[in-house]
């Protein structure tokens, strides 16, 4: 592969990156949404509307510590995002389930997920996206802690 189109695929990633971040912000964090951060919004997404999840297994989803957590689940649980409840079977593990604010903010910005990978895709046939996908898992593997080494 020539040097020039390494240089722009470089170049192309992080203005992805940058413009990913700010679009999302913009789109995600609207008036109803206005008392949380970008942030707040992935915290959310890793709890999930699935089953409750404890603050270990959304801490390793984040890839973050139980301790910087625990101070945004503080703040989403003032503001009425979530809720904890301890473990009838163990009580001292802690479930963090969304509420029904929780959960609205959880699908708007599920679909603004769905929006831009339904956009990525639009014109590609399954072979491309195909391609797309193991690039993408090229990348996410070298972004992985030990992939950098």
């Amino acid at each position: 592969m020539a040097r020039d189109t390494k240089r722009s695929i470089n170049e192309l990633l992080v203005n992805l990156f940058n413009q990913v971040m700010d679009l999302e912000g913009k789109a995600v964090i609207t008036p109803q949404f206005g008392d949380i951060t970008n942030n707040d919004m992935h915290i959310i997404e890793a709890i999930g509307i699935e089953e409750p999840r404890n603050m270990s297994v959304i801490a390793h989803k984040l890839s973050v510590t139980v301790g910087t957590l625990t101070t945004n689940m503080n703040g989403l649980e003032k503001k009425g995002y979530i809720m904890r409840q301890r473990s009838q079977e163990d009580k001292r593990v802690v479930y963090v389930l969304l509420t029904e604010k929780g959960k609205k903010a959880f699908y708007h910005h599920r679909d603004f997920h769905k929006k831009m990978i339904k956009a990525i895709v639009k014109d590609l046939s399954e072979e491309e996206m195909e391609i797309l996908y193991r690039c993408l898992q090229n990348l996410n593997h070298f972004l992985e802690p030990e992939g950098t080494t």
